[in-house]
């Protein structure tokens, strides 16, 4: 039976909230929460929700969290242990800067931490949960069979931003080559904003990151743009 992605672009942030179902069991995970869950919450009907995982805790990505976790009460809140806190801290996830945009995110908190190397199951489908700091200092992304959940650290033709609190770019190009590039090239990236890409176009063509070089070393095929 299949593993099945359903994509929700949400709020103002636009950001990529994820539904995975498994089509044998039922079980349903949530992947970052964004802004105004209403139309994840209203896929859930006839799923057993098992978690809510979140690649990492910036605002975009866990607004929709206390809504989602609400609709679904015994999903588990799963995040790596160096961002647990901003859970529940409006100032560590950055809600408590847009108070005109968006009310202060403050939970629910963490069932359960994350750590590098743990394996997460969705029915009879196991994904790998990888260590990937540099937009955030703890970031993670989902590997599974076939695609990789990336979050905010590799984009269709772009990186995430590290200008926030916690960003490191020497850190993300480190996790983007080591955690993401060693991937199977035709793995399909589905990042935190925007279209899915694949491993290979990224390796390929990325304009920061890619097979020649990267903006620190500054590969022949790196420009700003």
């Amino acid at each position: 039976m299949s593993l099945n992605i359903h994509t929700f672009v949400l709020g103002m942030f636009q950001e990529n909230c994820y539904l995975l179902v498994d089509d044998a069991t039922k079980q349903a995970v949530v992947i970052d929460p964004g802004q105004d869950p209403d139309e994840v919450i209203a896929a859930l009907a006839g799923l057993d929700v098992v978690g809510i995982w979140i690649t990492h805790a910036h605002l975009d990505h866990i607004a929709g969290l206390q809504e989602v976790k609400a609709a679904a009460p015994h999903a588990k809140v799963l995040i790596h242990e160096v961002e647990k806190d901003w859970l529940t801290d409006p100032a560590l996830n950055g809600s408590a800067r847009y108070p005109e945009y968006i009310d202060p995110i403050d939970g629910p908190g963490a069932d359960a931490v994350l750590q590098h190397g743990d394996t997460l199951m969705i029915g009879e489908h196991q994904l790998e949960v990888r260590f990937a700091p540099g937009h955030s200092p703890g970031h993670v992304v989902f590997v599974g069979d076939g695609f990789v959940l990336a979050g905010d650290t590799l984009f269709n033709n772009g990186i995430g931003r590290t200008d926030l609190p916690g960003g490191d770019m020497e850190r993300l190009i480190k996790s983007i080559r080591e955690q993401l590039y060693t991937l199977p090239e035709d793995t399909v990236v589905y990042s935190g904003h925007g279209p899915a890409t694949t491993i290979g176009r990224e390796r390929k063509s990325n304009w920061a990151v890619n097979d020649q070089g990267d903006l620190l070393s500054g590969g022949s095929n790196v420009q700003w743009t």
